[in-house]
This record gives C-alpha cells, sequence and structure tokens, in this order.
C-alpha cells in the first residue's frame, strides 16, 4: 500500500499530515480553519485518497502554508518512484454557476498555474490569497504540474470548491495504478 506520514515544527506550527493513495477517501482533519478542512475533505472524498491532518499553530497563514508543505511531501513520499502509475490526469466539475478544470502530470518537475477567478477577500474563515497560497505551495512541495482554473461562477466557495473536486478527479487518475504497466510512467526512465 502506498501511505505516507510528514510531520513538521516550527516555532509557528505543529502539523502532522498521513496519506493513503490506495484507500475510499476517507478524510479526519483539524486544523483550527474550517475552511481549509473543507477543502482537504472534499479533496480526499473525491480523489479516493484517504488524508489525516492535525495542525496547530500561531496564525491561520502559517497552518495553511505548513499544512500544505507537509501534504505536498506525504504525497510524493506515497508516491515513491511512480512505477505504475497513469501520472497524467485531468477533470471538468460543474458545481452550480461554477465551472472548474483540472490538468495534473505528477512529473518531479514544479509548474503551477492556478487562477481560481475569486472576487471576495475572504471566504468563511480563510483569506481567499490563503487558498491560493495552498495550493501553489501543496503543488511546489509535490513537485508536480499543475493547471488548476475556474472558467466561471458567481459564489467564490462554490468556485473554490469546484476547483478542488476537479483537482481531486484528476488525482484520482494520476495516481491510478495502470495494470499494464510495470515501470515508470516515462520515455527517459524517471519521473
Amino acid at each position: 500500500m502506498r501511505i505516507a506520514e510528514v510531520s513538521r515544527k516550527t516555532k509557528e506550527t505543529e502539523v502532522s499530515v498521513k496519506v493513503n493513495l490506495d484507500s475510499i477517501g476517507i478524510a479526519k482533519t483539524n486544523t483550527g480553519i474550517a475552511f481549509l478542512d473543507h477543502m482537504i475533505t472534499s479533496l480526499s472524498t473525491h480523489s479516493l485518497i484517504d488524508i489525516t491532518v492535525k495542525a496547530e499553530g500561531d496564525l491561520k497563514h502559517h497552518i495553511t502554508e505548513d499544512v500544505a508543505i507537509c501534504l505536498g511531501k506525504a504525497f510524493r513520499k506515497a508516491l515513491g518512484d511512480g512505477k505504475g502509475i497513469t501520472r497524467f490526469g485531468n477533470a471538468t466539475v460543474p458545481m452550480d454557476h461554477s465551472l472548474a478544470f483540472s490538468a495534473i502530470d505528477l512529473v518531479k518537475r514544479f509548474h503551477a498555474r492556478i487562477d481560481l477567478n475569486l472576487k471576495e477577500k475572504k471566504i468563511e474563515d480563510m483569506p481567499s490569497e490563503d487558498i491560493s497560497h495552498f495550493l501553489e505551495t501543496f503543488v511546489s512541495t509535490l513537485q508536480a504540474n499543475i493547471h488548476l482554473w475556474v472558467e466561471n461562477g458567481t459564489n467564490d466557495h462554490h468556485k473554490t470548491e469546484a476547483a478542488i473536486k476537479a483537482l481531486a478527479l484528476a488525482f484520482r487518475q494520476a495516481v491510478n495504478l495502470d495494470n499494464r504497466r510495470s515501470g515508470i510512467p516515462s520515455s527517459k526512465g524517471e519521473i
């Protein structure tokens, strides 16, 4: 089973994350930030990746950032050398008035193009800029190539939720083991 645990303790935060890529999407998250918990739960539920997060710290921004760091490291650690994975994934998710797209390459080269098209300064108990920062930090720590954007929408909560669900479905494809592939999904021999 592809399971990984990562912890991080600084003067500002204490975070632990556990992921299981081969499960059913059970989320147990307690960050003290309700909307961050909601995003992680949605990511877990729709990717079918179990995610457990425990976090506490001085400021919401620091907690958000360090959870993203640990989550990215845990995903990468659980992927190992990438042998047998599909590697690529993409998804489109309509949610109410929102339409979100995600495309992923789990190659070990970082690139993030994220545009959630958010208009408000805050969504629930989380600053909008922290949502983008969470996603960019997660992708950079994961060392993946991810494009995530919201084409349209009128409600920032729904736009973000549609984007997270699109990301989750793309991850579900990309981490999936391809029974026809025995090696690394790259003509170079490594990702």
